[in-house]
């Protein structure tokens, strides 16, 4: 019988699918329009899956916590190449609408150091939320 322990962490929303990509361990970095805080680095944080465009058509209806990620590093991509260069680790397409290189928008690559999935759990607050106060994750 496996025990439960409670973690106290900050989460992060992630939309399906990168969500399920990143516990399942096939994405190993994660863009971002900002820099990892340094208070996070080498952090467990929650990782919170919410639907995003497409979760609903896979039976995402709400968010929810599926693992838990650290990241230990962070740098900023200054070029639609050097994004490009990196794409089968973060596994956004060229043509993604809202998460694909734009060379008006800061792109940060935020590079993970340890992933685990965790039981799915509610997420403190129906949307999800981002690096609000801690919470309780069961693990």
């Amino acid at each position: 019988t496996r025990t439960h322990m409670k973690l106290r962490v900050p989460g992060i929303n992630v939309q399906w699918p990168w969500s399920e990509l990143l516990v399942s361990k096939k994405e190993r970095i994660e863009t971002r329009r900002y820099p990892l805080p340094d208070r996070l680095k080498g952090q467990w944080i929650a990782i919170i899956e919410t639907p995003g465009r497409t979760g609903k058509k896979a039976g995402i209806d709400r968010a929810r916590v599926i693992g838990l990620i650290k990241f230990n590093r962070c740098k900023q991509y200054l070029s639609l190449t050097e994004w490009l260069k990196d794409q089968q680790l973060h596994l956004v397409s060229e043509d993604d609408p809202l998460f694909a290189f734009k060379e008006d928008e800061p792109k940060y690559v935020w590079i993970v150091s340890d992933v685990r999935r965790i039981p799915a759990q509610p997420a403190p607050s129906p949307r999800g939320i981002v690096y609000s106060k801690p919470f309780d994750v069961i693990v």
